[in-house]
């Protein structure tokens, strides 16, 4: 596993290069994948708010992107602008399922407090479906 303190200063620095100008609410995410590669994402918004991605659409995107279709999610680190750590959305937790299996999912705010979850816990009895 990479190092968590590593891992958030990556998500913390894409958080600084979102398109947050509506919400103003810059995110920042990393994605690990199963090579040992690290893509960050942040979110970007769209005045049509259904346009938008968010930061963990964005780095999986990105991921696979560049190692393709078969890429799996070993360990994601999500930084948002918060008191308190927030955790993905409904929508990038189904995403973040499609790539991997039971991965962890480390969530981390303003005041450095860390919550882990896996992605079972956070989706949990989603279908193994393979295609």
């Amino acid at each position: 596993m990479e190092s968590l303190n590593e891992l958030i200063e990556i998500a913390k620095s894409a958080s600084k290069k979102a398109y947050a100008p509506y919400s103003k609410f810059p995110v920042g995410c990393v994605v690990v994948t199963n090579t040992g590669s690290r893509y960050s994402g942040c979110n970007i918004e769209n005045i049509s708010f259904g346009l938008t991605i968010c930061a963990e659409r964005a780095a999986v995107f990105k991921a696979i992107s560049e190692e393709g279709p078969e890429m799996k999610i070993v360990q994601v680190v999500l930084f948002t602008p918060t008191d308190v750590p927030i955790t993905p959305c409904g929508a990038c937790r189904q995403v973040l399922k499609e790539f991997g299996d039971d991965f962890e999912i480390s969530c981390i705010c303003e005041t450095d407090q860390v919550i882990t979850h896996s992605i079972n816990e956070l989706l949990p009895k989603s279908p193994e479906i393979k295609l």
